[in-house]
């Protein structure tokens, strides 16, 4: 499998080549705007300059790049891993309408931990349907995006069992608490990887699951794991969920 890393040479995309090289895929080319175009090193500063022949790209830069990233995937027929996070509604219906034309794997994490959490939220969340459910996020002081793109996949598998409930994030304001929100709290520090709690506690007991990210790596095979699996698909839109049911 010939990949295209975007985001070549920001934290992920470095970790996501050496992550390649360790495994049987090729990396095809690299693409970050901080690149100088370079057939021989097969390194560019944008899409429009690629030419190598690709089976994915692989999506770890800056999620205002989508557009350039849709539209030559678009034009070479070629798959795309989306793993980047804080997307405007704007570019998420952008990611929506490419669905239709190509394979797309849209994830907010794809650490396959997450996604079995966010299983076990929704189960859990059935179990208590009257309990109070409160997620807390923490990153490294880096992070741009807020609250973290997991913690809005984890919020959303909430939503799943309860379709009324509605975000609170960052809970800045005086006030009883609404039993139909979901409250989101993120915190930035020193050189935390991620962790992501969800808090379900009703007036008898808590229920409190939890996930640890201790080395970026495990991202990385992720999101190689979600590579392997979108090759193999038609165009649609798909998610962490498809990939651990197919």
């Amino acid at each position: 499998m010939r990949i295209i890393v975007s985001g070549a040479n920001g934290r992920m995309g470095k970790i996501l080549q050496d992550q390649i090289q360790q495994e049987t895929e090729q990396l095809a080319a690299a693409v970050s705007r901080s690149c100088l175009d370079n057939p021989e090193t097969h390194c560019y500063s944008s899409f429009a300059k690629v030419s190598e022949k690709v089976d994915v790209v692989i999506d770890f830069s800056h999620h205002s790049t989508v557009s350039d990233l849709l539209h030559w995937c678009i034009a070479h027929n070629v798959p795309a891993v989306i793993a980047t996070t804080g997307h405007t509604p704007q570019e998420k219906e952008m990611i929506a309408s490419a669905a239709k034309q190509i394979p797309i794997f849209f994830t907010g994490n794809t650490s396959v931990g997450i996604a079995l959490l966010a299983n076990m939220v929704k189960d859990a969340v059935k179990m208590f349907p009257d309990a109070d459910v409160e997620i807390v996020e923490v990153h490294h002081h880096d992070k741009q995006d807020v609250p973290s793109g997991t913690a809005l996949m984890l919020a959303d598998a909430v939503k799943e069992v309860r379709p009324d409930a509605w975000y609170n994030i960052g809970r800045h304001e005086n006030g009883k608490r609404d039993p139909h929100e979901i409250g989101i709290h993120s915190l930035r520090i020193g050189n935390e990887t991620g962790t992501h709690e969800v808090h379900i506690r009703n007036g008898e007991e808590e229920l409190v699951l939890c996930h640890h990210a201790y080395d970026r790596s495990l991202f990385a095979k992720g999101a190689l794991q979600a590579a392997r699996f979108l090759v193999r698909q038609k165009a649609g839109l798909y998610t962490m969920k498809e990939m651990l049911a197919g």
